[in-house]
Parts: C-alpha cells; structure tokens; sequence
C-alpha cells in the first residue's frame, strides 16, 4: 500500500477570472491572488488539503515546510 502513487497539489493561493481574462494571459504576466504573500500554503492529495505549509528552498529546489497536518473531516485518524 506505501508504494501507491497519488496526486499531490501545492496551492499558494486562489484567484476568480473571465475566461476573457485567462485568455490574455501572457509569459511573465502575473495574476492577483486572493490571500496576502507570504500566507500558507495549502497541501492536498487528489483535492483533500492534508496539510499546510510555509515555502522553503532547499539546494536551488523550491520545497514545502509542513507547518501543520490537518486531519480530512470523516477520516478517523486520532
């Protein structure tokens, strides 16, 4: 069971666009987040956020610190 592959997403944050928006998007364009710089950020395996975090470099290699697990609601891990 340890060696099942699973999807993992790093979330730094969230925004809302048109779509009109998203289709100008160009290289080096930036978009707005939703939570100030510097917030956690949000690790979720398959859409579940399991954990939280800070951003962290480790040997030129952008990394996640986890700073706190969070139990998914009716999983009975105690």
């Amino acid at each position: 069971m340890y060696d099942v592959l699973c999807g993992v997403d790093f979330v730094i944050g969230t925004a809302r666009m048109t779509v009109g928006d998203c289709l100008q998007l160009a290289r080096h364009g930036l978009v707005r987040l939703a939570q100030p710089a510097g917030s956690d950020v949000d690790l979720r395996v398959h859409g579940v956020s399991v954990a939280h975090g800070e951003v962290a470099v480790v040997d030129d290699n952008a990394s996640m610190r986890v700073t706190r697990i969070t139990v998914p609601s009716g999983v009975g891990w105690e």
